[in-house]
């Protein structure tokens, strides 16, 4: 193993009611994550409420929080204490009538190093994100943590190559999804071709919090090298924490090998980011 070596934690939790107890779990399960030597622990999407996207209600708005503020304090001082980096999924309130889903990049000083608002938002049944979320507008970032270089997506950002390139070519050596469904193919071909790792933080348990059938996630989150190898997965069903751990050298090595950010054909890409093409 490389002497430059991180250990990675995924809180793979259930999701109740009542937010304060879902924060204080959470933190819980850092602490816990923390004593067993990880240095970058990630929550899932929206940790601290059941998923309320799947009606449109304008109640829900009153779970949004401003940042930074009360949750980012919390989890700084969390962060300081142990010496962690810290990823955490938030509803963002921005102004009225303006709200993201944003995670936050929490270093291990305790300062909040940076913020990533989801930048692709779905609207489907049981998934009503458009009613709620503002598409992000800082685009993909990467930011330098006393780890590695760290980049953040969430959940339907998984679809799009674009991002996990564009967050790869920013620097980041391992991309973390903060996500529901974590498909396992898509992500590991993210890890290949960009000659990075990824992690993907997933819930567990069943959810209905306005009645109805309700939604069931499956855990199963994970972390994968940039081969696409799978070297930490979590069960369906339990709450646990998932640890791996992050050979920084192996990054450089697989984008020296396998040099896809060499061989772009960058002359020939415009038109991508128009939404489609004349033929």
């Amino acid at each position: 193993m490389s002497d430059r070596t991180s250990r990675v934690a995924l809180i793979q939790m259930r999701c109740g009611a009542k937010p304060e107890e879902n924060f204080s779990r959470a933190v819980a399960f850092i602490r816990d994550a923390a004593k067993q030597g990880a240095q970058i622990i990630c929550l899932p999407e929206l940790f601290r409420s059941q998923y309320f996207c799947q009606s449109e209600d304008h109640k829900s708005f009153e779970l949004a929080e401003e940042i930074p503020g009360r949750s980012t304090s919390a989890l700084g001082n969390v962060a300081r204490e142990n010496g962690i980096v810290i990823i955490a999924s938030l509803f963002e309130k921005r102004s009225a009538g303006v709200y993201h889903n944003t995670a936050v990049i929490i270093n291990g000083d305790g300062e909040l190093l940076g913020k990533y608002r989801k930048m692709h938002i779905p609207d489907d049944p049981l998934y009503h994100e458009k009613f709620y979320f503002t598409p992000g507008d800082l685009g993909f970032q990467a930011w330098p943590t006393a780890q590695g270089k760290i980049g953040v997506c969430v959940c339907w950002d998984q679809w799009y190559p674009e991002a996990a390139r564009l967050t790869a070519l920013r620097g980041a050596e391992i991309l973390f999804y903060a996500q529901y469904s974590a498909w396992e193919t898509i992500q590991r071909s993210h890890a290949i071709a960009n000659g990075c790792y990824v992690a993907a933080a997933n819930r567990v348990g069943h959810e209905a919090p306005s009645g109805g059938d309700g939604i069931e996630f499956w855990g199963q989150s994970f972390v994968a090298a940039p081969t696409g190898e799978i070297i930490a997965k979590g069960s369906v069903d339990r709450e646990e924490i998932v640890i791996a751990d992050v050979e920084w050298d192996r990054v450089n090595e697989h984008r020296t090998h396998w040099p896809f950010l060499r061989d772009r054909r960058v002359d020939a890409y415009s038109g991508i980011e128009q939404r489609l093409l004349d033929s």
